[in-house]
């Protein structure tokens, strides 16, 4: 690499930070003390201000310099950013970090992602399920699939999907406590619903084309639907979760659909959820791209 120019003094100075000496410096750049020792003379000479206080013991920085060595690993974060885009729209490459709800990503994002590493095996792809929010624009992922309407972000949002909701009871349950034959019969069974904040307090029916609610109880709340839905199949109550949750559940019997002539066919939209614009690296495009393509839900 050339440590002449202003982006070479800017890596010197940043290797000097992150090694804590000149030598060490030296060492991880295959420099020599004194190469590094004149690069740093030469920026300091430039800005016409001292930017490190060197003792026998340690290096210090002063203000100026602590504000410079910001600027500098800013800029150097945006130069490999657009380099990395740039370079990998032939073979789209490197990492990809991936974050996915619990129940929908075991269930739909894993198999796709077992297929689209098949299909691109330069990229490695860093999956995480949970029901945690990540922050994208923070760099604690480059993709997230989310379910519901979103907020207004600088983020872009790309639909992949939808999902309904469906009331369900296990065999035993209904055997035990009986099937309700009304909307309002849920009043009187113990209702599995969800805790998280997005999650509505009511549950919506349909009656003669009008659409109206009702604020159902229960001994059980979670996060989870895929939780839920091991709570309903146990026979603990009813829960109202997203189809997906429990389609396999349903095939088998082990679930059965309640209230079904009272439901509202109300859809949840799935998004994936990425930082776009003409810098994207070609591996989040490529991966949104096949999420849009084969995603089934």
């Amino acid at each position: 690499m050339d440590f002449n120019g202003r982006s070479g003094e800017m890596v010197v100075f940043a290797t000097v930070a992150e090694q804590g000496s000149l030598s060490a410096a030296a060492r991880a750049l295959g420099l020599t003390p004194s190469a590094v020792s004149r690069i740093i003379a030469r920026t300091e000479q430039r800005l016409g201000t001292r930017l490190l206080l060197r003792t026998t013991r340690a290096i210090t920085f002063t203000a100026e310099g602590e504000a410079y060595l910001r600027g500098a690993r800013r800029i150097l974060a945006d130069m490999a950013e657009v380099e990395e885009a740039i370079a990998d729209q032939g073979v789209p490459r490197g990492r990809l970090r991936v974050s996915a709800a619990l129940g929908h990503g075991r269930l739909a994002i894993v198999p796709l992602v077992a297929a689209f590493s098949a299909r691109y095996p330069n990229i490695t792809v860093d999956l995480s399920l949970g029901d945690e929010v990540v922050d994208i624009l923070g760099g604690q992922a480059d993709v997230a699939v989310r379910f519901g309407h979103l907020p207004d972000s600088p983020l872009t949002a790309r639909k992949v999907g939808e999902t309904g909701q469906v009331v369900v009871a296990s065999p035993d349950y209904l055997q035990r406590h009986g099937t309700p034959q009304q909307p309002e019969d849920l009043l009187q069974h113990n209702c599995l619903r969800f805790n998280f904040r997005r999650a509505e307090p009511n549950w919506p029916f349909i009656r003669d084309g009008q659409g109206f609610s009702l604020k159902v109880c229960g001994t059980i709340e979670c996060s989870s639907g895929e939780a839920l839905a091991q709570f309903a199949r146990v026979g603990a109550g009813i829960a109202r979760i997203g189809e997906f949750s429990v389609a396999e559940d349903l095939q088998r019997g082990d679930l059965v659909p309640l209230l079904q002539t009272f439901n509202p066919g109300d859809r949840e939209p799935i998004h994936a959820v990425f930082v776009g614009g003409s810098a994207m690296p070609a591996r989040v495009r490529v991966f949104v791209d096949f999420l849009v393509e084969h995603h089934r839900m």
